[in-house]
């Protein structure tokens, strides 16, 4: 078996709830675009190492994903450049907390504790797991 698709199988042992997927797709995208965002608010060269970091995780498990997930982070990073900077750091915060409230939540509907407290790698896995969901539908090898 690929480490991808052993990670994404040990990532998605604590998803299988309905409830708790939807809760995911949509938190898990706002705690990444938090982080982003936040990372923005300081400096944007500290966005960017995020990315460039993120992407060289993705890259080590697939190519395809990595450059979806590259894509997805570009949209991401588009909406930092409309908000006024003064406005970032309390909208990054926000979005965090009650982005993390969520995930919480879905795991106590699930039962099961969030992947993350497995493994830290877990925080980055969870935005390609949704990917990799997507690229299924879709017919895309990855």
């Amino acid at each position: 078996m690929r480490r991808i698709d052993e990670l994404l199988e040990r990532y998605g042992e604590s998803h299988r709830n309905a409830t708790n997927k939807a809760i995911h797709w949509i938190c898990v995208p706002l705690i990444t675009w938090s982080l982003v965002a936040a990372l923005w608010a300081w400096t944007p060269v500290a966005a960017c190492a995020l990315i460039v970091a993120a992407t060289a995780f993705y890259l080590a498990l697939s190519v395809t994903l990595a450059i979806g997930m590259l894509a997805v982070s570009a949209v991401m990073v588009f909406p930092l450049t409309q908000i006024p900077a003064q406005w970032l750091w309390v909208v990054a915060g926000a979005v965090f907390v009650a982005a993390w409230a969520g995930q919480f939540v879905g795991h106590l509907i699930e039962g099961r504790k969030p992947s993350f407290f497995e493994d830290v790698k877990f925080l980055l896995v969870g935005p390609a797991w949704l990917l990799a969901d997507v690229y299924r539908r879709a017919g895309i090898r990855y």
